[in-house]
């Protein structure tokens, strides 16, 4: 599940706009004249794109099932993308715009990246993401499986567009929970009411990759961080290193997407009390602590990244789980951490308590 991101020197792309496969150099790629004809313009031409340019990138594995009603919930926003770009991460049968079955309208607007061997998700998409700058200003997370709200992408901009544009900012929300048809909806994912931080970030993820949105700043941010870094998940990690950098986290409590619950899901529903034993077992097994272990090791490489405040609370945190239970309670309370829920929390106290974090 967890693997360092190795480093991105050459993607094989397939541009949609014909029919041969070809090998990016990264550093052409950056310059966003690499993927499709679209986006192959001068300088001057550039300057004349709308300032809500958006790419999409959509994580890839075996998903052809679903694919297709995916991408038709996101050719169909009210502000649509300006480019898509599917991170094929080894899949058995290779994916190609023939098996989209759609127009060559829409597949102008798409390119499919194919990876040689299989990195694992959250590499997929923090590797791919990598690769995506120029002349986008905004960057969406996508699955391969889901059906997103047609204003999903526009209520994220709305959102994201209330802050400067140098300063990191992740838009992210709730989802509802369906069956395999997407029709039958279950549930809805927890409600989170207290506020995003970095104090949260290092113990909890609120936001599902799947729903996150952000500016160039973040991505930039993201992409620096996550480079030869091993990450429990590419979502928590734009979590904690977004709000660890003091950028802005926004948690929309209105679910903007249909999560399609299967039986080829890689990660359900965080739902429910069945959810809640696991997540205990978890902690009492060690897997809790296992994963903090890991993202603390990154942020530990990127603590300058970090503020001064967000430095000394990742202090206090490692300090304590060195600590004997007198220090190790009181460091913990110094260090301000919390859970979004009171279960939560009792379960961060007990994980406290057995030194378990």
């Amino acid at each position: 599940m967890f693997s360092t991101t190795p480093p991105a020197t050459q993607v094989l792309w397939r541009d949609t706009n014909g029919d041969d496969y070809h090998t990016v150099p990264k550093q052409f790629v950056q310059r966003g004249v690499a993927y499709a004809s679209e986006h192959q313009r001068s300088g001057a031409d550039r300057r004349n794109i709308s300032d809500r340019q958006l790419a999409v990138i959509l994580g890839y594995y075996n998903g052809e099932l679903y694919l297709w009603e995916q991408l038709h919930s996101i050719f169909n926003q009210t502000h649509p993308p300006s480019h898509i770009f599917i991170s094929d991460d080894g899949s058995d049968t290779g994916l190609c715009s023939e098996s989209l079955g759609y127009h060559r309208h829409y597949l102008k607007k798409v390119s499919i990246g194919i990876r040689a061997a299989n990195i694992g998700f959250a590499n997929n998409f923090l590797n791919a993401l990598s690769y995506v700058d120029e002349p986008f200003r905004y960057f969406a997370f996508s699955d391969q499986d889901d059906v997103w709200h047609s204003d999903k992408l526009e209520k994220a901009l709305d959102s994201l567009e209330q802050y400067p544009e140098d300063k990191p900012a992740l838009y992210c929300a709730r989802t509802l929970v369906t069956d395999e048809t997407c029709n039958v909806v279950k549930g809805i994912s927890p409600l989170f009411s207290k506020p995003p931080s970095f104090t949260n970030a290092l113990v909890q993820s609120i936001g599902s990759g799947n729903t996150m949105v952000f500016n160039k700043a973040a991505r930039d941010l993201i992409v620096e961080s996550s480079s030869n870094t091993e990450v429990v998940s590419h979502d928590w990690w734009c979590y904690q290193i977004i709000s660890g950098a003091g950028g802005i986290v926004i948690y929309d409590q209105e679910p903007c997407l249909r999560y399609r619950q299967h039986a080829n899901n890689l990660i359900g529903a965080n739902k429910g009390w069945k959810a809640r034993f696991i997540r205990v077992l978890g902690l009492l097994q060690g897997r809790f602590r296992s994963w903090n272990d890991i993202n603390l090791s990154a942020l530990v490489k990127h603590r300058s990244l970090l503020t001064q405040e967000n430095q000394n609370y990742l202090d206090n945190i490692i300090m304590a789980r060195r600590s004997n239970f007198i220090k190790r309670f009181f460091l913990f309370c110094r260090s301000g951490i919390y859970r979004q829920t009171l279960f939560g929390n009792l379960g961060l106290l007990l994980g406290v308590i057995i030194n378990k974090v």
